[in-house]
């Protein structure tokens, strides 16, 4: 099959120029492996490969050997590597020496040594619309965050809402590439699956009740791009009857976060001019909104009977592009509320301080409300403490790419590109 490519490709490149190692960390089939093979001169797979499982007992320098960069696949399964890797990278003296790639995060605890100096890390997530070639990228985020040019497509999306359907549960995973809508389904939903029954266990090095990771999984993607509390997680679980305490459901949650099953967004911290205090709880995300729709065992027709629903889901779908976009620039993705009642989507901010203000709208006749409550929020930030925001931008699923004259910019998502 033809590799499609990643906004991770540069990014690997340049990393592997400033590092001995690059550890690119992503969820399950989300396609790191293929990404990583396309800089690789070796590879060795720890999932599949008896005799490399043999020579980590035996003789573990020995699956170091190879041409340089050498990628070690699933190389989680022997936390061991890291420091054998840090030693090697220390006495080669030079860059791009090796890449580890992984769907789980090994306890912090098998990492003895930071790496710092000698690893950089590269985040992969699930294909964005444009990876996908699904939005035409007339509309960069990056020329948002410069302010020019204004924001143009030629041509009007607009999709029925069952494409829109169809295009969240097919998701971002590479696999799914020309497959059938019908194969997307029982993907999503062998993948929950398979995490409530085999993975979380064997990540959280414990057996893990599969029938209430089921539950949280239930509970994570109704309270989807919500600030759901960790006691309502856990009262979900709970039900009725039985016992699930918090902490509990603290661990199975960090579990599904060392799996980048889940990802949540973190709230933005800025100075305002009111006395409204900042809400510090995160929002609930899955890596990839068609993973929600897997775990509640959704399709095209349940989804467009429940368009509130609908809206969260593309909300969460938004929010993974952006994040995707946003790495593509050095900049990371938050949301905002505030006592006061004021919330914000998303807040882009890149490395240097800059940071553009989101509202995410399923229909473009929302677009009015949308922009004003950016506008109120802009004019509530204190400048004098946080920079302005270089762009304001309401996220549509149709219409034109545009910028209103109060100048606020209506884009719609498949317009969209790093």
């Amino acid at each position: 099959m033809n590799y499609s490519k990643r906004f991770a490709d540069k990014e690997l490149t340049k990393k592997l120029s400033e590092s001995g190692a690059v550890l690119i960390c992503g969820p399950k089939a989300c396609g790191k492996t293929e990404t990583a093979l396309q800089a690789a001169a070796s590879v060795v797979r720890f999932d599949t490969d008896a005799q490399a499982r043999i020579a980590m007992d035996v003789e573990p320098a020995r699956v170091l050997q190879g041409k340089r960069p050498r990628l070690l696949d699933e190389w989680q399964e022997f936390p061991a590597l890291w420091n054998l890797v840090r030693r090697e990278v220390d006495d080669a003296k030079q860059d791009a020496q090796f890449i580890l790639t992984g769907s789980a995060n090994p306890d912090e605890k098998a990492r003895r040594h930071s790496g710092a100096g000698r690893f950089s890390v590269l985040p992969m997530r699930p294909m964005s619309l444009f990876e996908r070639g699904w939005s035409s990228g007339e509309v960069r985020l990056a020329n948002l965050f410069a302010n020019k040019p204004k924001p143009i497509s030629s041509s009007d999306v607009s999709a029925p809402l069952d494409e829109l359907a169809e295009k969240i549960i097919h998701g971002g995973w590479p696999g799914l590439l020309g497959k059938s809508l019908s194969r997307a389904i029982s993907f999503s939903r062998d993948y929950a699956a398979l995490t409530a029954e085999v993975d979380i266990s064997r990540v959280s090095e414990k057996r893990r009740d599969p029938a209430k990771v089921e539950r949280l999984m239930q509970s994570l993607a109704r309270n989807l791009s919500t600030e759901a509390s960790l006691a309502t997680l856990a009262a979900d679980v709970r039900g009725a009857s039985g016992a699930f305490k918090d902490d509990t459901a603290a661990d199975y949650l960090d579990a599904l976060e060392r799996l980048m099953m889940i990802e949540n967004l973190p709230a933005w911290r800025a100075h305002v001019r009111s006395s409204a205090t900042l809400r510090q709880q995160p929002k609930r995300h899955f890596t990839d909104p068609s993973l929600a729709c897997g775990i509640l065992r959704l399709d095209t027709g349940k989804l467009l009977a429940d368009l509130n629903y609908l809206g969260l889901l593309f909300e969460s779908l938004a929010i993974r592009d952006l994040r995707i976009y946003a790495q593509a620039n050095d900049g990371k993705v938050f949301h905002y509320r505030d006592s006061a009642g004021r919330e914000i989507d998303a807040i882009v901010e890149a490395g240097n301080g800059d940071w553009i203000a989101v509202e995410v709208k399923l229909g473009l006749g929302a677009a009015d409300a949308a922009a004003e409550n950016l506008l109120k929020f802009a004019a509530n930030i204190n400048t004098s403490k946080t920079p302005a925001p270089k762009a304001l931008v309401v996220i549509t699923a149709n219409g034109f790419a545009h910028r209103r004259p109060d100048g606020v910019n209506v884009i719609p998502l498949a317009t969209l590109t790093a």
